[in-house]
């Protein structure tokens, strides 16, 4: 995409100015979590600097001005992934509580002894953990789809292992630690012929694509804000009216409540019936700040440009003799996970950090990813839409020189 604005993207992101041991900083950690547009910081100083009160409980100026801005977000989110209602966006601390939400609440509910819950073997720790603590609290059974040495799902298999027990599947959109795009409307549809409810772990598949929950007819949708270019400490819970209205609370306090008494309490309506205690206001609006600035761009512009960077460095990376992709297949996201010959992951993540270099090297809480390719790491460029073919060329050179150093 010649006619993508890097430059002027670049120029909205002021640590990418900074400079690491002298270098240029190359920042190729995106899938960790993504740096932040100076809209997005203005955003939040403006938030604490003119419009900060609590939200939801004041009549004075301050909290309707806080509260309207932080519902104007939710907003957002509802257009962003195309939800029906605002009722259907809960806001949490990020895609791993809206997991361990749905466990607590949906799981404990329909969830019983001798039930199975399907997963693939490319989830991330936060989609694999949660379902295991369900499975000892209840007696349920965990199962898993495998994948194959190209790191793609293998649906056969998947298909398989549905069966009259499944009562979740909870799959990831798109892998952390291989950038593996599942088939997900395929599992949907799988599953919907057997009534049985997905998830979606968004995570890092929202940041690279446009993603429209209704047209994929998933149960729950999740993310973290801070992969999209919002703060750390928020992300979203989406799930269909229906069943957040059946499920119970995750926790008691102020806000999630209509009524208390000594003896029952009555609960409030959704969304709030899930958001308990005073929210993370001003990184809320940071979240609707970065959603204004992503739609600004275009998802499907930022998919497009991220693929011509991914298609540029895989070419560049198979060049490479003794580097071996881990997850070398077509169906992907913006992750490059790479071993070399006799170099473990953590002296590439150091020595290309003396570069000005920012990967992550290690299991990219995904350990049972790493057993099945039988290494203990990788390193792992993921790229953003902020970044250049000119910072790939600048990697692959820090590698090549790093082959060259290790003998």
């Amino acid at each position: 995409m010649t006619d993508f604005p890097v430059e002027k993207i670049r120029a909205d992101f002021p640590i990418l100015k900074e400079k690491i041991r002298n270098k240029p900083l190359v920042y190729l950690d995106n899938a960790a979590s993504c740096q932040k547009p100076q809209q997005v910081i203005d955003s939040i100083v403006y938030c604490y600097s003119h419009e900060y009160a609590n939200v939801h409980r004041g009549v004075h100026t301050l909290s309707v001005k806080a509260t309207d801005r932080y519902e104007s977000a939710r907003e957002k989110v509802k257009d962003f992934i195309n939800a029906q209602s605002t009722k259907e966006i809960i806001f949490v601390r990020g895609a791993t509580e809206a997991i361990n939400l749905v466990a607590q609440t949906f799981g404990k509910a329909n969830i019983k002894a001798g039930d199975e819950i399907l997963i693939t073997a490319m989830e991330h720790h936060s989609n694999i953990v949660p379902w295991q603590m369900l499975c000892q609290e209840t007696g349920a059974v965990l199962k898993v789809a495998p994948i194959d040495l190209q790191g793609e799902l293998i649906f056969a298999e998947f298909e398989k292992l549905i069966s009259d027990k499944t009562k979740l599947i909870s799959v990831v959109h798109m892998s952390n630690a291989l950038g593996t795009i599942n088939p997900v409307k395929k599992i949907i549809a799988a599953a919907k012929a057997k009534n049985i409810p997905v998830l979606l772990d968004g995570a890092q598949a929202i940041p690279h694509m446009s993603v429209d929950v209704q047209a994929l007819d998933c149960d729950f949708y999740v993310f973290s804000g801070h992969k999209l270019y919002a703060p750390s400490g928020i992300g979203v819970l989406y799930g269909k009216q229906a069943l957040l209205e059946a499920m119970p609370p995750y926790q008691g306090g102020g806000d999630m409540i209509r009524k208390v008494t000594f003896t029952e309490t009555e609960y409030n309506v959704l969304p709030y019936k899930f958001e308990a205690g005073t929210p993370n206001i001003a990184d809320v609006v940071g979240l609707g700040a970065a959603i204004d600035y992503l739609n600004e761009i275009g998802m499907d512009n930022i998919a497009a440009y991220e693929a011509e960077l991914l298609a540029y460095a895989t070419e560049k990376a198979r060049q490479i003799k003794g580097l071996r992709i881990i997850g070398d297949n077509n169906n992907k996201g913006a992750i490059l996970s790479f071993v070399l010959d006799k170099i473990h992951p953590h002296d590439i993540g150091t020595m290309l950090d003396s570069l000005g270099i920012a990967i992550r090297a290690g299991h990219h809480c995904a350990m049972p990813v790493m057993d099945f390719f039988e290494v203990p790491a990788t390193a792992r460029a993921s790229f953003a839409m902020y970044n250049t073919k000119e910072e790939i060329d600048v990697l692959m050179a820090g590698i090549e020189d790093l082959i060259k150093i290790f003998g």
